[in-house]
């Protein structure tokens, strides 16, 4: 690192199991970071502030005026860009030393897996379960970490499956296809700061997973109930009959697949 990164990350440096080693670990990582909106949005800045060395953006949609409340990269005068182009904008007036790559058409089951297979750990801010199926499958093939968020109304979810760990569960594991899957925020609404803490939280265990730091989220999900302000943590459990990362079988669509949560965590 040059004079001016060790002044930049200086206060990341100074952390007790971080210091330059693990700096140079994110300076030479390359993270995919699925939507920019009110989860993407947080975690793409964030991980370019601390320094990870590429970013690569996928997300096909457009700036909209609805999405201001809560989707902090973009602004007022983005109106109608592209959200790559808007986010790529805000990266690089705040970090210029990182690399963004963008990509906007739809990320299906044909080109993830390459997609993937090309990054360190792949972060999903995505807004629909057939986006978070397909982002999940493509990790399990390409054995690479996901950050998974979700929020909605005035509740929140972050998990970490590392499908680079053999035995470990997926995010099919947890939710089998199927539940709830037309419910998004434009149907419900979401408090506009919550996904700025979900998509920071996403940002920290992304950093923590890349650089080996303390104990990430590694196959616990954490429940955020903001009307109460409480956190929960449940352990989860691979599900043998996982169509996803499981030798064989096959899991009915259904209701989230509560047989592999254990141990609530006070």
């Amino acid at each position: 690192m040059n004079d001016d990164q060790l002044l930049r990350y200086s206060r990341q440096i100074m952390l007790p199991g971080l210091d330059i080693e693990g700096q140079e670990k994110l300076l030479d990582s390359r993270v995919l970071i699925v939507g920019l909106g009110g989860l993407g949005s947080p975690a793409a800045m964030y991980l370019a502030g601390a320094g990870v060395g590429t970013l690569v953006l996928a997300d096909f949609d457009r700036v909209e005026l609805s999405n201001l409340q809560r989707q902090i990269i973009h602004r007022s005068a983005d109106i109608d860009r592209l959200k790559v182009d808007s986010a790529a904008a805000a990266i690089q007036a705040l970090n210029p030393e990182v690399q963004v790559e963008s990509i906007t058409k739809t990320l299906d089951s044909d080109n993830l897996p390459t997609l993937v297979e090309t990054v360190d750990l792949v972060v999903d801010g995505s807004d629909n379960f057939a986006t978070r199926y397909a982002v999940n499958a493509a990790c399990v093939a390409a054995r690479r970490p996901l950050v998974s968020g979700s929020v909605i109304r005035m509740e929140g979810q972050v998990a970490v499956f590392r499908a680079d760990r053999p035995g470990e569960p997926c995010y099919h594991c947890v939710y089998p296809e199927a539940g709830e899957a037309g419910e998004t925020c434009s149907e419900t609404g979401v408090m506009a700061p919550l996904p700025g803490v979900i998509g920071s939280i996403q940002a920290v265990e992304a950093i923590k997973s890349l650089v080996g730091l303390g104990q990430p989220l590694d196959s616990r999900l954490l429940i955020v109930e903001a009307m109460t302000m409480q956190f929960r943590i449940l352990r989860l459990r691979s599900d043998p009959k996982c169509p996803v990362c499981s030798a064989g079988g096959s899991v009915a669509p259904g209701t989230p697949n509560t047989a592999t949560t254990a141990g609530l965590i006070p």
